[in-house]
């Protein structure tokens, strides 16, 4: 891989890609994960292209893909590492500033987005919820998307898929829309937090979602989502 940094993969530990322009950001977070017994960095990329590139050859559990990166931003990149078949999964790092790319990178795959001023703790946990197969979308970076999307001026009619789903279902995916978790849900329709995971499980299958923040996006274009609440 031309100029990527490459590090001695650990152990059993969950492998990361570092994908981000700036050395420092980089070094601190490489530092935080080292600090980590269930972590482990092994690459580092300082450009797009060389996020794809150690995405592809070392199949890293996680790529935390900084937004705005040289030679190919982290929207593209991300498409690319998850337009094959892949285990990896992409985790995008964002500011308030870059909230037109949101929508572009959650479309493109990614299965969560960190805002970079998110406490460090916050971050580590994020990885690890990736990493375990769900999504993680900040709830303040949900409201701005619901928001970004609701005054968007073509608004997309409700999709055929909606049609397997039963009305209960219905309502589980607005609320996943509004960026409830599981818990929040089942108080919302007092019912159990076991029952609000299974009635997101089934819509994952029905609808073929990705993850948690694909239904974030169906609920959106299927009309379910008025705004931010």
């Amino acid at each position: 891989m031309d100029d990527v940094a490459e590090l001695e993969p650990v152990g059993r530990a969950l492998r990361v890609v570092l994908a981000d322009d700036q050395p420092l950001v980089r070094a601190g977070l490489r530092v935080l994960i080292a600090d980590q017994p269930d972590l482990a960095v092994v690459a580092e990329a300082g450009t797009g292209l060389e996020a794809v590139a150690a995405a592809r050859e070392l199949q890293p559990d996680v790529v935390l893909m900084d937004v705005r990166m040289p030679r190919l931003d982290g929207i593209e990149a991300t498409r690319r590492i998850l337009a094959e078949p892949t285990r990896t999964r992409v985790a995008v790092l964002t500011t308030f500033d870059d909230e037109e790319y949101v929508y572009g990178a959650l479309r493109a795959g990614a299965s969560g987005f960190f805002v970079k001023d998110m406490p460090l703790e916050a971050i580590l946990d994020g990885i690890r919820v990736v990493a375990a197969g769900d999504a993680l979308l900040a709830p303040a970076v949900t409201r701005r998307l619901i928001a970004d999307l609701v005054d968007r001026p073509s608004r997309p009619v409700a999709a055929p898929a909606l049609e397997r789903v039963s009305p209960r279902e219905r309502e589980v995916l607005a609320l996943v829309g509004r960026g409830l978790s599981n818990a929040e849900i089942a108080d919302e329709l007092v019912i159990t937090v076991a029952t609000a995971k299974a009635h997101v499980a089934r819509l994952l299958t029905k609808l073929d979602a990705r993850d948690r923040v694909q239904l974030v996006i169906l609920a959106y274009e299927c009309g379910l989502v008025g705004g931010p609440r």
